[in-house]
């Protein structure tokens, strides 16, 4: 758990920004979608 290589904080840090990019990419989508569900009214 503790494990503080180099390899393993490199690995961690890249699967938070993997992981955020992912929430922003979510919030994009609804946004669009909401966006072209307005248009079609």
């Amino acid at each position: 758990m503790g494990d503080k290589s180099p390899k393993s904080v490199n690995k961690q840090a890249s699967q938070k920004q993997a992981k955020a990019k992912g929430a922003q990419d979510k919030k994009k989508q609804a946004a669009a979608a909401k966006q072209a569900g307005g248009k079609k009214k």
